[in-house]
């Protein structure tokens, strides 16, 4: 998929849920500042506290991979999880050049086949790819046990 060409940070009115949305394409910084996730972002980020120890193994086991984060602005999931996968991101120094964020619609759509092959059921969707871009598994909506002891689970399992 080629990303050079496509325009981020997308704003849309959604009819069906009656609000604008982040669609497509979009930095860290517009989903953090986009105005229906703004409302909860800064208070889940500080709220969430890692297990360190969980963190120490997860360190050096995710500097080969390529997170893909699939979510919606209007997802109360998102909400709430999408803050606090960041907060993982932002202790473990993980480069963000690796990190694909894409903003769906109500129906969880984006355009220009940037979900191709996804099989985006619900949101927030993290899928963990290696450097081969080979999947190694995925956080769907919410994590079993945490969303750090998931993703070690993940990179534990390639």
């Amino acid at each position: 998929m080629s990303l050079g060409a496509q325009t981020i940070n997308k704003t849309a009115y959604n009819e069906p849920l009656g609000r604008h949305i982040l669609i497509d394409l979009c930095t860290r910084d517009s989903v953090a500042n986009f105005p229906d996730m703004r409302e909860r972002y800064d208070a889940e980020y500080s709220a969430y506290l890692p297990d360190s120890l969980v963190l120490s193994g997860l360190q050096s086991r995710l500097n080969d991979t390529h997170i893909t984060l699939v979510m919606g602005t209007w997802c109360g999931d998102s909400k709430s999880q999408v803050p606090r996968f960041f907060k993982i991101l932002d202790l473990l120094g993980f480069d963000e050049k690796r990190l694909t964020i894409i903003c769906v619609d109500g129906s969880k759509k984006a355009s220009s086949g940037l979900l191709n092959n996804l099989d985006i059921k619900r949101v927030p969707t993290f899928i963990i790819y290696d450097d081969t871009k080979k999947e190694l598994g995925r956080i769907v909506e919410t994590p079993h046990v945490t969303l750090e002891k998931d993703l070690l689970n993940l990179v534990l399992e390639k």
